[in-house]
């Protein structure tokens, strides 16, 4: 019994403490380390460290991020009172760049280390090593074949075997009076391509964050931008990414054009967004090339890569004061509110507005901007927006107001929002008499303001947003996700399989010839392998003689089996 449990113990996977001889007796910090180390490394693991990462990565694509949208996490914190805080502490806005997700991430890349160094280190023994020798008993192998052949000798019959084995590429041997062989050592290349090729993935991603980089500006038609710090809306560094690593290049938004399904069930659908732009690299911009960027077609200057992300109109607004002077000129983009570009926009006339009794204040002006305005019927019921993303029938529905915009009050604002907690809003009179807050304006259009200034929509321009992002590991990301899937394929199609042939010249001047195979996986292919090879050996020793007596070969077969269960009890 005592002999059992000692056998049990040492197949057991959990280290062993003793209480022998009245002390406390363990296996000591270092073998709890090595113990620790054997699990991290395992192959069971590595999977679940895998599918914790697959999982750990579903809230980046649920929740939105500051990396790629720090509009869109503000709004969702302007929205959720109650969840943002949570979230907030969980990291869930940056979930990449958390600590939970960081450690799933350092563990699986040192449980593929710990894995796929000693497999390596044991398959190139494999491959120095001869294929195995051949049992004494091919008969009880699963796969196997048998003849005599009275037309050749033992010597010609393995001299021919080998010959066919290796124009088939086994690894061939000889080992007796048999011949053993071996094939399908590309199944564990594929296995270990595979694992290697995660691992350059994770190491991709590494450095593509501690040496990437991406920002993200918006451009109006006929607007430049200058790869520096100053110039981005958004600009999110890394480790080893910063302002002063930006390459000097710059382009220009020359036009942009758009074009949308215009009848169907898909109606409104977008059907192609393409900017056309002027870049340069260097600060000469008078070299200037043309280029087009699409959506999953970006523009790559100077290893950096140019997406385009977002579109939408800038209305365009002349404001005058009631002197006549302008004081604001110029495009405001609007952020689409819908599939249909409904959108909103804030003016903000900081500074020179002087009314008819000579005050001088700011001026703020809300719209909600239709690039095709829905029926009038339909905005008394609904509210304005638009029934088609193009512009088709633009029109613009202003709030003014007048008074201070709280610029001073060093607060942070948004430039699409205005806070009228300080100001005033404009009152006008319809068409029917009737005062109203609210105006509706076409494309060359004026409003007289109340206070003696004029506001002129004078017509409409759009915009583009651009990421401009520094990934250094995507080429190695690529390579490696395309050398897994070849390793995969190799690992799933390919099999391991060997085979034996033995030839012994019997007393009577006839051999006997034996084949069989073992896979290392259940399939029909090596049964099917070994039928060919038994066909085409027979060209050399022909199945030309009566098989032995079957009952003395079940007797021999009977004192061989006696004779291992003595062996085995002794």
């Amino acid at each position: 019994m005592t002999t059992d449990l000692d056998a049990a113990e040492r197949l057991s996977s959990a280290p062993r403490e003793d209480n022998e001889g009245g002390g406390d007796v363990g296996i000591g910090l270092l073998g709890w380390l090595r113990w620790a180390w054997r699990q991290l490394t395992s192959m069971r693991t590595a999977l679940i460290l895998l599918f914790l990462l697959s999982l750990a990565a579903i809230p980046g694509s649920l929740v939105p991020q500051v990396s790629a949208s720090p509009t869109k996490v503000a709004q969702f914190v302007t929205d959720h009172h109650t969840l943002a805080p949570i979230y907030q502490k969980l990291g869930l806005f940056h979930v990449y760049s958390s600590f939970w997700f960081s450690a799933i991430y350092l563990l699986l890349f040192i449980s593929l280390a710990g894995c796929i160094v000693p497999r390596t280190w044991q398959f190139v023994g494999v491959l120095r090593a001869q294929p195995p020798a051949a049992p004494k008993h091919l008969v009880r192998l699963p796969v196997y074949a048998t003849w005599r052949s009275g037309g050749t000798d033992a010597e010609r019959t393995l001299t021919a075997a080998e010959g066919l084995l290796r124009r088939r590429r086994f690894r061939v041997a000889r080992s007796g009076d048999a011949i053993t062989s071996e094939k399908g050592y590309l199944r564990e290349v594929g296995n270990l391509l595979f694992h290697i090729s995660l691992f350059g993935m994770l190491i991709a991603f590494a450095v593509g964050k501690l040496f990437g980089g991406m920002g993200t500006v918006l451009v109006i038609e006929g607007k430049a931008f200058s790869n520096n710090v100053a110039m981005y809306d958004d600009f999110m560094p890394s480790t080893f990414y910063t302002a002063d690593s930006l390459d000097a290049f710059g382009f220009r938004l020359d036009r942009f054009e758009a074009t949308y399904q215009t009848s169907g069930t898909q109606i409104g659908t977008a059907r192609t967004y393409e900017a056309h732009v002027s870049y340069w690299t260097g600060s000469d911009s008078h070299k200037a090339k043309k280029a087009d960027i699409q959506v999953n077609h970006p523009l790559a200057i100077d290893g950096s890569n140019v997406y385009l992300t977002a579109h939408g109109y800038a209305p365009v607004f002349q404001v005058t004061d009631a002197k006549g002077d302008v004081i604001f000129n110029g495009p405001t983009p609007c952020l689409p509110q819908d599939a249909n570009i409904t959108s909103t926009c804030a003016i903000k006339v900081n500074d020179g507005y002087v009314d008819k009794n000579n005050q001088a204040y700011q001026i703020g002006i809300s719209g909600i901007f239709t690039p095709t305005a829905a029926s009038d019927s339909s905005v008394m019921t609904q509210g304005p927006h638009s029934v088609f993303p193009d512009l088709a029938d633009p029109k613009i529905y202003l709030a003014l107001y007048h008074g201070d915009l709280g610029n001073n009050s060093g607060a942070p604002q948004s430039i699409y929002e205005l806070d009228t907690k300080h100001m005033t809003q404009y009152l006008f009179t319809d068409a029917n008499g009737k005062q109203t807050k609210s105006v509706m304006m076409q494309p060359n259009e004026q409003l007289k303001l109340p206070s003696g200034g004029t506001v002129t929509f004078t017509g409409v321009q759009q915009w583009a947003n651009f990421t401009v992002a520094h990934n250094p590991g995507t080429g190695w990301a690529l390579t490696s996700a395309v050398l897994a899937v070849l390793g995969l394929i190799g690992s799933l199609f390919v099999q391991r399989r060997r085979v034996w042939v033995r030839a012994v010249a019997g007393p009577d001047g006839t051999t006997t010839v034996e084949i069989a195979g073992l896979a290392r996986s259940e399939s029909a292919r090596i049964a099917e392998e070994l039928a060919e090879l038994a066909l085409e050996l027979q060209d050399t020793a022909p199945a030309d003689q009566p098989d032995a007596d079957p009952a003395a070969d079940e007797s021999a077969a009977d004192h061989s089996a006696a004779a291992a269960t003595a062996a085995e009890k002794e």
